[in-house]
């Protein structure tokens, strides 16, 4: 009797139980997927040109969106140019910063107007977006 029961434990030794393993491997799993934080920019698609000497902005910004089909959006909500006068006179008066966030492909006409336009109205800064190049 005694060699059975030696018998009957040395089996229970050799299959390992894979089911708690799987268990902290999920919940690692599910740890990691929650923690890790995705930065996503909603909007409008745009290549932002390399700068070496570009800035980070930490204020709050009126944001002017160009696309390299030289279409204008403001707050992710195509505008016109005439909209964009009137959105203008009252980014003004709050004495908001515009950010123009142009794409390479878009012409310098287009954002030139739009500076322009900017300064018509008051805005007292006008900034363009750019992406930063390490050396």
């Amino acid at each position: 009797m005694r060699l059975k029961r030696h018998l009957k434990l040395e089996r229970t030794l050799r299959t390992i139980d894979i089911a708690p393993l799987i268990d902290v491997v999920f919940l690692l799993l599910i740890f990691f997927m929650l923690t890790s934080s995705f930065i996503f920019q909603p909007g409008i698609k745009v290549n932002l040109p390399r700068a070496i000497t570009s800035e980070m902005l930490s204020e709050e910004n009126a944001v002017i969106s160009i696309t390299a089909e030289n279409l204008i959006y403001y707050r992710q909500k195509l505008v016109t140019i005439k909209e964009l006068s009137s959105l203008l006179k009252g980014i003004a008066s709050a004495r908001l910063p515009v950010l123009i966030k142009s794409d390479r492909k878009a012409s310098l006409g287009r954002i030139v107007v739009v500076w322009d336009i900017c300064r018509q109205e008051g805005v007292q800064q006008v900034n363009i977006a750019t992406t930063q190049t390490i050396d």
